[in-house]
């Protein structure tokens, strides 16, 4: 995977060798399908809870993800990377997915975007 270029978003750096517009058009659809999948127990989604650390776009389209779970005995543990998965290889152009697990740094409140903490009434 390159990181030639880096688009920053609100909770993960996109990053990946694509002329900049289209790096712009695929991570702007990525997000858009990150923000489809939700732990079933958080009314808000992954992209906003901050649960992505990285994006990464390789030359030929394929996606590799770096995240979290809010906890590392999170219920969903097991399907969440397959949700992520089947979201984000629905966008028009990704060519494949991989979804990497980390627990480093572990995930914090801190992490999460002003919109989540609105709708989880954490201010």
């Amino acid at each position: 995977m390159t990181t030639d270029t880096e688009v920053k978003s609100n909770a993960a750096e996109v990053t990946g060798a694509l002329p900049q517009e289209e790096l712009e058009r695929l991570a702007q659809d990525i997000v858009g399908a990150l923000k489809t999948v939700y732990d079933p127990e958080i009314p808000v989604d992954i992209y906003e809870l901050g649960l992505v650390y990285k994006i990464d776009v390789s030359d030929a389209r394929d996606v590799a993800i770096d995240m979290t779970l809010t906890a590392p005995a999170c219920p969903v543990a097991a399907e969440m990377p397959g949700w992520v998965e089947n979201a984000v290889n629905a966008v028009a152009g990704v060519n494949g997915v991989k979804v990497t697990m980390t627990f480093d740094p572990p995930w914090d409140q801190s992490r999460m975007s002003d919109e989540a903490r609105v709708a989880l009434d954490m201010w």
